[in-house]
């Protein structure tokens, strides 16, 4: 959580971003010093309430930008726990009841004044919202709009939709850029490793609007027809649970549930494996490429692992968590309840479930690979990055199937020893746990693929 003030010759305006690394999302909690305004809120509100009354603050407003496509929003349950506002594009048919905002629209949280901007791209119905006083605006709230040196993507709506929305993107960072002053700060919600940016971000922690004109990929190229192409080309595959979150924010989210999941022990583990349910084990991947339950998946607790588990898991499935400590599950619970993946069937300590010795697989370093290509034992080598960082380079021969696609694509892989990399080892020892529940015999990568054997080595 980060904070920051600008102020003026009337009032002083405070920031408090709220950080979801998990998502590579921000929340922001705008306020004078008695009234708030808060930004596109997660699903877990108490860190919000926290604020507010660390501060001593009243929440007037809570306003979403969009209706957001990677994460379940808080910002219904927010609203209806504190009284204040729901600030809503009055264009976007949603099932609840919200204060309908419009372009030009002005809502006024104590000294400051909220404008509501309409910056079409990322959604059809996008806001941003700048905030100010009467005298100067302070920060603007770009949410999936103009991103520190990029924008938000535009494909995940329709194909129809794509090439329209970047159209519109190009115009409305453009529009910003023509309505507010170099030094309003820029609070984007996306990009900061969320898959709703379209693109390389810049890195940097903040910015402001006149450096974005220097730097951003939609201001910075002119010419539209130049930026739709460019932006097109830079479009990469998505995780698959984006499909199920905006119609789980139109509806009207309900409040999140955080209560343990049961405790179920080794026999009820091998029944709910051999039934088909997902028992995700959260240790590391070293540790659980050297002993772990058989028929287990590995997906290795971390800021990347609601990403990939949430793009992997079949919807619905139940989902059962192995955890060496309570707090490990209750940290990936929260994750999950984050982009809609309710109550836990059921958890279990890894002692438990490694009550007996299963089989396991060996781990690799891309030296070692190279020594069993130079050694001629003709390794199968399975790629599991996404199509863009393929393309970019590969090892010679290797095959490739991206991570989201292995369990659609299993029956294209030879009855083989597959040696699974990917970029950094951590969506291989995914795989890798996928391959080796399915009966495949696998070594694991684990390295960085800077050091992997490929044309350029």
């Amino acid at each position: 959580m980060t904070s920051h003030t600008t102020t003026d010759r009337l009032t002083t305006l405070s920031v408090v971003t709220l950080e979801t690394p998990s998502l590579g999302d921000r929340s922001y909690l705008i306020h004078d010093g008695a009234h708030a305004l808060v930004v596109d809120p997660q699903r877990d509100v108490q860190r919000v309430l926290d604020v507010l009354t660390e501060h001593g603050l009243e929440l007037v407003a809570v306003a979403e930008t969009h209706v957001h496509n990677d994460y379940v929003t808080g910002g219904l349950e927010l609203a209806r726990r504190t009284g204040a506002s729901y600030l809503v594009a009055a264009d976007e048919d949603v099932s609840f009841d919200r204060t309908p905002v419009r372009d030009g629209d002005v809502v006024e949280v104590g000294t400051l004044r909220v404008r509501a901007v309409h910056t079409p791209g990322h959604t059809p119905t996008h806001l941003s919202y700048v905030v100010g006083t009467e005298h100067r605006d302070e920060v603007v709230c770009t949410g999936g709009g103009l991103l520190f040196g990029s924008v938000g993507r535009t494909d995940l709506i329709s194909a129809e939709m794509t090439e329209p929305l970047t159209r519109d993107q190009h115009r409305s960072a453009h529009r910003l850029a023509e309505l507010l002053d170099d030094e309003v700060d820029v609070l984007p919600t996306h990009g900061f490793g969320s898959f709703c940016s379209s693109g390389e971000t810049t890195g940097r922690s903040e910015s402001t609007i006149g450096m974005e004109r220097e730097d951003n990929q939609a201001l910075r190229v002119t010419d539209e027809d130049v930026f739709v192409t460019e932006l097109l080309a830079g479009l990469d595959a998505f995780p698959a649970y984006y499909a199920h979150m905006a119609p789980a924010n139109r509806r009207g989210p309900d409040a999140i549930d955080l209560a343990p999941p049961e405790v179920v022990d080794r026999t009820e583990l091998a029944r709910r494996i051999h039934a088909g349910e997902w028992v995700v084990d959260l240790r590391a991947r070293r540790a659980f490429a050297e002993r772990h339950l058989l028929g287990t998946i590995n997906v290795e607790l971390g800021d990347s692992f609601v990403t990939y588990l949430g793009w992997i898991l079949p919807w619905e499935t139940p989902v059962t968590l192995i955890g060496e400590r309570e707090q490990d599950v209750a940290a990936a619970q929260l994750q999950l309840a984050r982009i809609g993946v309710d109550r836990p069937a059921g958890q279990a300590a890894t002692g438990e479930a490694l009550a007996s010795d299963d089989p396991a697989y060996r781990v690799a370093s891309f030296a070692e690979l190279q020594d069993a290509i130079t050694a001629d034992e003709g390794p199968v080598v399975l790629d599991t990055r996404r199509d863009l960082e393929r393309a970019e380079d590969a090892v010679p021969g290797s095959l490739h199937v991206p991570l989201h696609e292995l369990l659609d694509r299993l029956d294209e892989l030879p009855d083989a020893q597959l040696w699974v990399h990917c970029a950094s080892g951590y969506r291989a020892s995914i795989a890798a746990s996928l391959l080796h529940r399915a009966g495949h015999d696998v070594v694991l990568v684990d390295d960085d693929f800077s050091s992997a054997p490929t044309g350029r080595s």
